[in-house]
């Protein structure tokens, strides 16, 4: 009697002991488990404020000074709609606009999560003297050039049209490569090369139709 009782007692030690070892297990797993989801998602945040600081003062002056310039080159897209005499530079200044109307608010969320101003300047007032535009934005149209631009019609307009935007055009790739050779941001310097890529295109189609290609 006294052995069944000492091997039932002993039974119950031992099952006791599994069961504690069980829960000292699970505590530990359930430690480990939120002390791993901790770390991830600590890397990961790290990660996103790595991703959104990841930029430098290049990112920023290229996005402030290209939200203009494409604006600018919108506007002056948009009157070929109704000013331009021939197809092609109708459906040039068409896919202008599609091309850059995105790109402007791409960088505009840019400067938003960077905690920069936005540019909020309407396109052709007057950037400084001449077609130079003004400091950081070569190939900026003044307010003369705009309003004589409004104000053609035609072939007239074709032939100001295309001699203008070829010039814009240029600062923009002028613009993008300063962005690629300085910048930091791989969004900013990756919409720099296709800025180039593109706009170079325009540029020999454009000249093209001026009779210079």
């Amino acid at each position: 009697m006294s052995s069944t009782r000492t091997l039932v007692r002993r039974a119950v030690l031992a099952a006791t002991a599994t069961a504690a070892a069980f829960v000292l297990a699970a505590c530990g797993g359930d430690s480990g488990g939120d002390t791993a989801a901790d770390a991830s998602a600590s890397s990961s945040a790290s990660a996103g404020a790595d991703a959104a600081g990841a930029h430098n003062d290049q990112d920023v002056a290229f996005a402030q000074g290209m939200i203009p310039h494409h604006q600018q080159a919108v506007q002056m897209a948009k009157m070929a709609a109704t000013q331009a005499s021939s197809a092609e530079v109708k459906d040039l200044a068409s896919r202008i606009e599609k091309a850059q109307d995105p790109e402007i608010r791409t960088m505009s969320e840019w400067l938003k999560t960077w905690g920069e101003d936005v540019p909020s300047a309407m396109p052709g007032m007057d950037h400084g003297g001449g077609h130079s535009g003004g400091a950081g934005m070569p190939g900026m149209m003044d307010t003369k050039d705009m309003a004589e631009l409004m104000k053609a019609s035609g072939k007239g307009f074709d032939t100001m049209f295309l001699t203008m935007m070829v010039e814009h055009h240029e600062g923009a790739v002028q613009m993008a490569t300063t962005e690629k050779d300085k910048g930091r941001y791989g969004p900013a310097t990756q919409l720099a090369d296709a800025v180039i890529t593109a706009q170079t295109a325009e540029i020999k189609e454009m000249n093209k139709l001026l009779g210079k290609g």
